[in-house]
This record gives structure tokens, C-alpha cells and sequence, in this order.
């Protein structure tokens, strides 16, 4: 499997919480309703940033979410962004809430160090 790890950042017209919603609420189905990712996604899972104490183990870094899509191959991941429905609405939709420009993307292949499954 081939992940594809994008760090987001919101479009700057945005807040945070609105940044969230539509992620959530707007982007995913409409990612969902590609029909190629129904045989070429394995996962897509979204994660936003919870705000953490002042003693916090660890610092973050400034995104507004992250989104991790397992696709079962690059030709699969090719067929699903090169697709008539990201082109024409996941796309369109991406640049109403994300800052493309400082958004960033790893795209490779996951090493399991633990795993419970």
C-alpha cells in the first residue's frame, strides 16, 4: 500500500473551527463519492489538532489537520486524483478551505514498528 500524508493549512479567509466543519463535513463526502477510490482507497482518515497543556510533552508545528489516504498502489492513487470527480468538484472544493501554497504532501510507504492489528 502507498500512503499520501498531506500537513494542511487553512485557506486564510478561514478560522480554524470553520476550517474544521467543512473539512469533516464538506471535503469528505465528497472525496468519499469518487467512485475510483471505492476500489483504490484502502483508508482515509482526517486528523485536527487538539490543544494541548503548557507542559505538554511535545511542541507542534502551525497546521490546521492533517489527512492520510492509503491507496492499494500508485497507479490506484493516479486514478483517483486524475479522476472526472476530484478534477471537477474534490478539487474546486480543495481551494475553498485550503492554503495550497503551504500545504504539504509525503507520498511513500509505511514501516509497522507496533501494531495491535
Amino acid at each position: 500500500m502507498l500512503k499520501m500524508t498531506m500537513f494542511l493549512k487553512r485557506h486564510p479567509d478561514l478560522s480554524h473551527d470553520e476550517f474544521v466543519s467543512h473539512h469533516i463535513d464538506q471535503h469528505g463526502p465528497l472525496f468519499r463519492s469518487i467512485p475510483e477510490a471505492d476500489r483504490h482507497v484502502m483508508r482515509y482518515i482526517q486528523t485536527h489538532p487538539s490543544p494541548l497543556s503548557d507542559d505538554a510533552p511535545v511542541s507542534v508545528d502551525d497546521y490546521d489537520g492533517t489527512a492520510e489516504i492509503w491507496f492499494d498502489d500508485e497507479a490506484g492513487m493516479k486514478a483517483v486524483l486524475t479522476s472526472d470527480t476530484y478534477r471537477d468538484k474534490v478539487f474546486p472544493d480543495e481551494k475553498t478551505f485550503l492554503d495550497h501554497d503551504n500545504t504539504l504532501i509525503q507520498v511513500g510507504y509505511q514501516t509497522t514498528i507496533i501494531s495491535d492489528v
